[in-house]
């Protein structure tokens, strides 16, 4: 099985509600154009095209502002002022059409918005998750009996772990994937090896010279080597993973006599959910992520994205789907999709977990973020003509295409960020535009309930958990335009640094061992491996405060938010009033807490 590591480092369109002007005698040919437009039969509903509507809203409420703030003048009063008849049309009159078509703009954004996300996502998502629980379905091995074959790939601490598996010792073969830079931390790392293959183990230490494609470089290069062809599957661990004994036996019963089948996963579990409020809000979006999104199209259509950890694949299936592939920044779905296109079913055990743990500072979440919300762009631009000819079912492609790529990783961010952190503050300034007391409340509130609800015991934490997300719309959105576009940060790839509270991360613990298992090196070099490693934490947590940021887009939209509460107080808008002030307080919130102290170090916690 071979287990690998995280050690690398991971359109115009308007709604036009305006009535009739009443044209006098005499009028020359461009009055009567202009008339004609104002007369147009309104456009079809945008509930029917949500995605188009998107950006008709969008470019017809920037088309207000700028006519508002350049000219100063309202459309009416343009054109009445050409032919000198500007009394014929009155101030009010105008502002009354002007203020019904801003407020049509937003209500065409807004149910477009309950379309996506709420009737096509969420709530058809919750209903699976409500089927699966009142009938009890999940995945059944076929036969039940002892398999012949594994393989797997471990890292660092994980080695005892996977070592211990209730497998076979003839049928397992541990490999070591070490894509570190140190020369200290590889030593530390061959010395757990040696310790392991004195008590019996098939295990292997590589390390890659040149390191190139991150995490799927080093997977790629471990798959190439000879012995592999003798395996039929491999298991996938990052670092900080812990399994039980028993995970092979019940995850690689579900390939026998099921040819079809060529990803086993496992749900993550996480010991560092409760250490503070932005784990307890990961905790959230993570639950909804596995026991609903990946557990419902396990069930229903076999698909879903790969987590790049605590699965099994079917070595077979990797090969015909063209192995691992450096070209973006998800590796793990990216190899999943191509599976997904050649035929491969999957399967997905909410019953089976693995203990790893969350990010515990903004700063590592919010690199984090960026990548997986990068890279699926990156992906699917590659992946869409690959899509269009591929042999799966018309059903299938949609479900990729639209659900699976362009509604969860593409509109859903975009009309997260766009409705709560522009629109809705930039129409403080615009007395025309109201937006209705179901947009601020009812509608964030309907998102976070059905987000809350594998996750029943996080409901206290609620609103703290919508205007958090709100708060991270401005990096996952940042991140989908710079992967779709290839910008410069689309292939910045950081490791998400950790505690290391599930395997204890740092190498230091190795050290304090019991001195039988450091038998293969000498005392004296293994005090000056102590002290070179921490000097190297020193020198590390020195430059961390040296390079300490300042988030400019979080402080704006800062400033923007309180500035727009500021303007709905003096409306009288209470629950805007409150939405904006909080929301914007998050966003300080946000910025100076990630300033005081970007990383938590390991051991400090």
């Amino acid at each position: 099985m071979g287990i690998s590591t995280r050690c690398i480092i991971s359109v115009r369109c308007f709604i036009n509600l305006r009535e009739p002007v009443m044209l006098k005698r005499g009028q020359n040919e461009r009055q009567k154009r202009q008339a004609a437009y104002l007369g147009a039969p309104p456009p079809s509903p945008p509930c029917r095209r949500p995605l188009s509507s998107i950006a008709s809203a969008t470019f017809g409420l920037v088309a207000v502002i700028r006519r508002r703030v350049k000219a100063g003048k309202k459309d009416f009063e343009e054109l009445a002022s050409d032919n000198g008849t500007s009394n014929d049309i009155s101030i009010e009159h105008a502002g009354s059409v002007d203020s019904r078509r801003v407020r049509a703009l937003f209500y065409s954004i807004i149910k477009a918005f309950l379309i996506v996300s709420l009737s096509f996502d969420r709530l058809i998502l919750c209903m699976g998750c409500f089927w699966i629980r009142l009938k009890k379905i999940k995945p059944v091995p076929k036969m039940n009996i002892d398999l012949e074959s594994g393989d797997g790939k471990v890292y660092q601490q994980s080695i005892a772990a996977v070592c211990n598996l209730d497998w076979p010792k003839s049928k397992l073969l541990v490999q070591i994937l070490d894509d570190s830079d140190q020369p200290t931390t590889q030593l530390l790392i061959k010395e757990e090896v040696l310790m392991w293959q004195a008590k019996g183990a098939n295990i292997v230490y590589r390390h890659r010279v040149i390191r190139d494609g991150y995490k799927a470089g080093n997977l790629k290069s471990a798959m190439s080597c000879s012995y592999v062809k003798d395996y039929e599957f491999v298991a996938i661990f990052d670092a900080d993973f812990q399994r039980t004994p028993d995970f092979l036996k019940r995850t690689v019963i579900h390939f026998k006599d099921n040819d079809e089948v060529g990803l086993v996963q496992a749900r993550r579990s996480f010991v560092n959910k409760d250490e503070n409020l932005l784990t307890r809000l990961q905790n959230i979006n993570l639950s909804f992520h596995f026991e609903v999104e990946q557990q419902v199209n396990g069930i229903f259509i076999n698909f879903f994205g790969f987590n790049g950890t605590a699965g099994v694949w079917r070595i077979k299936a990797l090969d015909e789907s063209g192995g691992w592939l450096e070209r973006t920044t998800v590796e793990d779905m990216d190899i999943a999709v191509r599976a997904h296109l050649e035929g491969w079913k999957f399967v997905f055990l909410n019953d089976v977990e693995c203990q790893c743990e969350l990010p515990e500072s903004y700063e590592a979440y919010r690199k984090q973020q960026h990548r997986w919300h990068s890279g699926p762009m990156q992906l699917f631009r590659l992946c869409l003509p690959d899509i269009s000819r591929s042999n799966i079912s018309f059903w299938k492609k949609a479900n990729l295409t639209i659900l699976f790529f362009l509604l969860r990783k593409l509109v859903l961010p975009f009309y997260s960020f766009t409705l709560f952190c522009i629109i809705l503050p930039t129409t403080m300034f615009i007395p025309e535009a109201e937006i209705p007391a179901w947009v601020v409340c009812y509608i964030p509130a309907a998102m976070s309930m059905l987000n809350i609800m594998p996750a029943p015991k996080s409901f206290p934490y609620v609103v703290p958990y919508l205007l958090f997300e709100n708060t991270m719309s401005i990096t996952k959105f940042s991140a989908m335009i710079s992967g779709l576009f290839q910008l410069g940060s689309a292939y910045e790839w950081v490791i998400t640094k950790k505690s290391g509270r599930s395997s204890e991360g740092n190498l230091i613990p190795l050290l304090k061992k019991d001195p039988k298992h450091q038998r293969f090196s000498s005392e004296p070099n293994l005090g000056e491996m102590k002290q070179e490693l921490l000097k190297q934490a020193k020198k590390a947590s020195r430059n961390e405060k040296k390079h300490n940021r300042i988030y400019m887009k979080e402080l704006s939209l800062a400033f923007l938010l309180l500035t727009a509460s500021a303007r709905s107080l003096l409306f009288a808008q209470g629950i805007h009033f409150y939405f904006l002030l909080f929301q914007g307080i998050s966003f300080l919130l946000v910025v100076s807490t990630s300033s005081v102290n970007k990383f938590i170090e390991p051991g400090t916690a």
